[in-house]
């Protein structure tokens, strides 16, 4: 979806690609190099002149590059042909933007193009020194508190500023239940910023779970989007090592071909908790059967024995 509205930010796909920019500054990589892989990772709208958000792509690089004093002069040529050919009000115009909002977007343009050509003196950029550590590996088995099936928001500073929505009106998290998952893969992308995936259960637990009864092959799980943990979230989220499992990657990528990297979760920096919750805050609804491939609802496994090595070994505790 492209930009309706008269502000460079209006939409989410300018918000979200913002965040991007700045996730990617944070690599020791030259300017040149960020834009290649900012391209990499939205390459329709990168290079396709007819995509709605072709114009929007290369005004926030620009504009991102400009307030935080980086030079690239492929992202400054690129964003002033855009708007002194007028592409992008064309673009606009053709998608029906009333005339007077094509000329508040008119304006704005103006005042993009005055700070692209005036940006703030070249700025030490802080990058990261040493990539991400793992805060978790493959095998680490977790327990985390739940609040109908929802885990803690690790947003928040602390629990008690979270709030659970209900029809009577916002209600305390208060702890009433067990989540639980498995990591299965973990990665670094660019060598840099760490992700994670993992398999959590379907269902909350009334009880703290241990490591040999998440061994029971009728449990139910689900496999998450990838997704980064920083060690503030690993906290906030009071995750629990109960045990390790001999996790096998290829019974992972047999039951679950086409796996992709974490790769777009790390550089937009989307959290693993995104997909932590369980039933009942999860839909029976939104859990097929194992098998059973649904548009945009998670994989899910009966059973973690499925993707472990022969005779798994349960290591107890941290």
């Amino acid at each position: 979806m492209g930009v309706w509205a008269t502000g460079l930010y209006s939409g989410d796909f300018a918000l979200d690609l913002r965040s991007t920019v700045s996730a990617l500054l944070r690599l020791p990589f030259p300017p040149d190099r960020i834009v290649d892989i900012l391209c990499e990772s939205e390459p329709t709208a990168a290079n396709n002149a007819a995509d709605s958000d072709h114009t929007t792509f290369w005004l926030v690089v620009a504009d991102q590059f400009a307030k935080r004093g980086v030079q690239c002069q492929r992202a400054r040529d690129k964003a002033l042909a855009i708007i002194d050919t007028g592409e992008d009000l064309a673009a606009l115009d053709g998608l029906r933007m009333q005339a007077s909002d094509l000329r508040k977007r008119r304006k704005m343009l103006e005042e993009l193009r005055e700070r692209i050509l005036s940006p703030p003196p070249i700025k030490t950029r802080k990058t990261l020194s040493h990539p991400q550590p793992f805060v978790m590996s493959p095998g680490d088995l977790l327990a985390y508190p739940t609040s109908g099936g929802k885990h803690i928001n690790p947003y928040f500073p602390s629990k008690e500023m979270d709030k659970i929505y209900t029809k009577e009106g916002p209600k305390p998290w208060t702890q009433d239940g067990w989540g639980a998952m498995l990591v299965v893969d973990c990665g670094r992308a660019f060598d840099y910023l760490a992700w994670y995936r993992v398999l959590t259960l379907a269902e909350a637990m009334p009880q703290k779970p241990a490591a040999e009864q998440l061994l029971d092959g009728n449990i139910l799980w689900r496999l998450s989007s990838p997704g980064t943990c920083s060690v503030r979230h690993y906290t906030r989220l009071e995750l629990e090592k109960v045990g390790a499992l001999p996790v096998n990657p290829t019974k992972v990528k047999n039951l679950f071909p086409g796996l992709r990297p974490g790769i777009s979760a790390a550089v937009s920096d989307i959290s693993i908790s995104n997909s932590m919750s369980a039933a009942p805050k999860v839909s029976w609804a939104a859990i097929p059967e194992p098998g059973q491939h649904r548009r945009g609802l998670a994989q899910t496994l009966r059973g973690i024995e499925q993707i472990l090595r022969p005779e798994p070994q349960v290591l107890s505790g941290p």
